[in-house]
């Protein structure tokens, strides 16, 4: 034993407190490990999936996108590259923006007000629902 200001034991434990010790020791055996990338694998490209199909209509798409990007991070390095490409890509975007006057902030917004109503109102369409049709008989 160290008697000197903590055992070798007592680093082991502190560092496997928490959600990251848990998946270290996961990590510990072979299987674990191939258990854990599976697992993870499938969480996130679901995750990456659902959202890259919700991204057209008006709601969290990007988020789920990136929520699973940071899922399959923490097994896959690819990932990770990914992700941080993502982050970077949106804060250059989001600087440019903040950059922008009010017309091409105005410019934009419309333009982003449109396309989603075109996806909402193509993607009811092709489910049977007319909105333009269902929006006339509403007024009448």
């Amino acid at each position: 034993m160290n008697y000197g200001g903590g055992s070798v034991s007592d680093e082991v434990q502190e560092r496997r407190s928490g959600i990251g010790g848990w998946l270290d020791g996961v990590r510990s055996t072979r299987t674990g490990a191939l258990t854990l990338k599976i697992v993870i694998g499938v969480i996130g490209a679901v995750m990456v999936v659902g959202g890259l199909i919700m991204v057209p209509f008006p709601g969290p798409g990007w988020l789920v996108v990136f929520a699973g990007l940071a899922v399959l991070a923490t097994e896959f390095h690819w990932a990770h590259r990914v992700l941080e490409f993502g982050k970077r890509t949106l804060r250059a975007w989001t600087e440019w923006y903040k950059r922008q006057g009010w017309t091409v902030r105005i410019i934009v917004l419309l333009v982003t007000v449109a396309a989603a109503a075109a996806i909402v109102y193509l993607g009811m369409k092709t489910v049977g629902i007319d909105l333009i049709v269902l929006a006339q008989q509403f007024v009448q």
